[in-house]
């Protein structure tokens, strides 16, 4: 039986983020995927110079096109966009069996806001509820709880509880932007906390880590995996990616990971 996964998000034209990284990963992975645009963006290594929004009623369209025929096993949920897109991804997913992974596409790398604060409330009230996975990095944590950004575990477990009493039956809060030697990802489940450490790599290619984390835990679960070892899969496969991506030379700025590291190198 082939495994089959989904992925609702925005375009990348650059090729390392956004539904062509999730793609990437779904394929390195051994899980055919499947895919819904909710935006057209413009970019390269070094910016983003246009987005363009798809319409409600289109991502609505995609959405039950692809569920109407296909058997997906996972959906992943990235870039969103606004309050309409996402009633409306979230009217479509009304009698999904919670098999999602939500990554809330909320920050740039810059630190600006990338949803406006009523399509925070919106994916707050709405999507978070159908989250099997909630992959928040710790800004975005922040944001969606209202507190400071956590500068220790024991600030992020009670962000994370308090992103648990709002429906997501697992939370994720990665480590990325934290200042430690290791990059520890911690997983909350309401009742035990799972932690997942590796050595921080310096480079410049992590252009998509946080879509290909989200979609490597999504390809995991397509493939029967619980979240716990999702997770660890998807770690072990994201760090070896950013690990190779080096040699891939691609762009002028910050470049991608490399998704197909097992198979090819530049």
């Amino acid at each position: 039986m082939t495994a089959i996964a989904l992925t609702i998000a925005g375009s990348d034209s650059g090729g390392g983020a956004g539904i062509q990284a999730d793609l990437k990963t779904f394929s390195a992975l051994g899980v055919y995927g499947t895919s819904v645009l909710t935006a057209v963006t413009a970019q390269n290594t070094r910016s983003v110079t246009a987005i363009e929004t798809l319409s409600p009623a289109i991502v609505r369209a995609q959405i039950d096109a692809v569920l109407s025929d296909i058997d997906v096993k996972a959906i992943k949920i990235g870039m969103v966009g606004g309050v309409e897109t996402i009633e409306a991804i979230a009217g479509a997913l009304k009698d999904w069996d919670r098999r999602v992974v939500l990554d809330p596409v909320m920050v740039a790398t810059s630190g600006d806001r990338l949803l406006e604060p009523e399509a925070i409330e919106a994916l707050r009230e709405h999507l978070l509820p159908r989250a099997m996975v909630l992959t928040p990095n710790l800004p975005e944590a922040a944001l969606l709880t209202g507190q400071p950004i956590a500068d220790n575990e024991m600030q992020a477990a009670r962000q994370a509880d308090r992103l648990l009493s709002l429906g997501a039956s697992a939370v994720l809060v990665k480590g990325g932007h934290a200042k430690s030697e290791m990059s520890t990802d911690l997983l909350f489940d309401g009742a035990t906390m799972h932690r997942f450490e590796s050595v921080r790599i310096t480079t410049t290619h992590d252009h998509g880590t946080g879509c290909t984390l989200a979609a490597a835990i999504t390809a995991g679960m397509a493939l029967g995996l619980e979240p716990g070892t999702a997770v660890a899969a998807a770690k072990e496969y994201l760090t070896a990616a950013i690990s190779a991506a080096g040699a891939l030379k691609v762009g002028q700025g910050r470049g991608p990971v490399h998704h197909f590291h097992r198979w090819w190198l530049a």
